[in-house]
């Protein structure tokens, strides 16, 4: 089983987050957040994963460390999970549409973190919770996970439905560069031999 639990305790957040790659979509998600619970359990569902995150933040200042440190442990959980990377995909790209939306992300599972993100926002919140803060979920999740990962939203209005196409747009990114390709016969995709 593809599967990881990691806890990261701060003088400003303690987490836990857990994840089976091979899950089904299940979602048990509460950060205090609830614009990122919803981005995490859609994440959950598109990418196929079964997914715990519980956060105790210190809300009282803002939400950036909460949102932060969610992403630094779900990254680490997720390249706990794929182990030795042994037969996976590797690759994937992906054009998500969201109404009037559309965001196209590409991935690779290479070790090598990295994030370009050509995101805009119309709007400084989105509710309660500052736009600004999904390139930061984003960015804490590629270092951690190790993956470089290229987001860019081509066009939209709506700032929910910008970051909803890219929280989809990195379930559905991550679900197939993790699945399992068995013309690699095991092997890690890379001529390195490791990842």
């Amino acid at each position: 089983m593809r599967e990881a639990s990691v806890s990261r305790r701060t003088a400003e957040t303690d987490v836990a987050v857990s994840i089976m790659l091979d899950g089904t979509g299940k979602a048990e998600i509460q950060t205090g957040v609830g614009f990122l619970d919803h981005m995490l359990e859609l994440f959950a569902r598109h990418g196929l994963f079964d997914l715990s995150v519980q956060v105790t933040g210190d809300l009282h200042v803002d939400q950036h460390h909460t949102t932060e440190d969610a992403g630094i442990a779900l990254g680490q959980a997720v390249l706990q999970a794929l182990g030795d990377k042994k037969g996976i995909g590797r690759y994937a790209d992906i054009h998500m549409p969201m109404d009037e939306t559309l965001t196209r992300l590409a991935l690779d599972i290479s070790g090598r973190p990295f994030l370009v993100f050509k995101t805009t926002f119309p709007t400084e919140k989105i509710g309660a919770f500052d736009t600004e803060l999904v390139r930061e979920f984003f960015q804490a999740f590629a270092m951690n996970a190790g993956v470089t990962l290229h987001v860019e939203t081509l066009y939209g209005v709506n700032s929910h439905h910008i970051a909803e196409s890219c929280f989809k747009g990195l379930a559905r990114v991550l679900r197939h560069a993790v699945a399992v390709d068995p013309k690699e016969g095991g092997r890690v995709p890379s001529t390195k031999g490791t990842l």
